[in-house]
């Protein structure tokens, strides 16, 4: 009977022996489980800020407008899309809306039209912009300038900017260092968005 009594203490150990394994083999696994899961999402978060950082340095810069000199292309508040790689493969046009450094004060970002290109001469008299002596069609003008300036002739690899709200824009004509430098050009603006509701593309005709 001693026997039998020794012989089930110790197969009952051997039980209690194996489920104490199984029970840390499990354990084991489901911490190794949940530790795998917080790093793969830590790897997710990881790579969503560098992706999001390299977009936002090389590829697209968003911007808010603030105030009004873009109207009524671009309104108050709207944000603005600018890709960055627009001008890798050519030059930037006549019309085209950019983001730039203001040559004053280059901490502060501006957003304005292309209007003279380098080498242009640039004049404002009698209500018209003139380009090297012939008035400039503009249609998305809100109203003909109330002051006449120039003329200035665009340097090279420069470019004379100006609002569409001419008469609510502190533009190239009132700048100490008039021209925008290609090389300082951040982007075109091709898209632009309010209050994250809906987007529209910039019309540039």
């Amino acid at each position: 009977m001693i026997g039998s009594l020794f012989t089930k203490n110790i197969g009952e150990g051997i039980i209690a022996y194996k489920f104490c394994i199984l029970y840390t083999e499990k354990r084991y696994f489901m911490n190794n489980k949940v530790v795998k899961e917080i790093i793969s999402w830590i790897l997710v978060f990881a790579f969503a800020i560098i992706a999001a950082t390299l977009i936002k340095t090389f590829i697209i810069y968003n911007v808010e407008v603030p105030t009004g000199s873009m109207e009524n292309t671009i309104m108050i508040g709207d944000r603005a899309v600018t890709f960055r790689l627009s001008y890798v493969f050519h030059d930037p046009q006549r019309g085209d809306i950019i983001v730039f450094p203001f040559p004053d004060d280059e901490s502060v970002d501006y957003i304005k039209r292309i209007i003279g290109l380098p080498g242009e001469t640039i004049e404002g008299k009698d209500g018209y912009v003139y380009i090297d002596g012939k008035p400039l069609e503009e249609p998305y003008v809100m109203a003909a300038i109330d002051s006449d300036f120039g003329p200035y002739v665009v340097p090279e690899d420069s470019y004379f900017m100006m609002g569409d709200n001419r008469n609510n824009s502190a533009d190239s004509r009132f700048w100490e260092n008039k021209f925008v430098a290609r090389d300082k050009i951040e982007g075109k603006a091709l898209l632009k968005y309010p209050d994250f509701t809906w987007f529209g593309a910039i019309d540039y005709k």
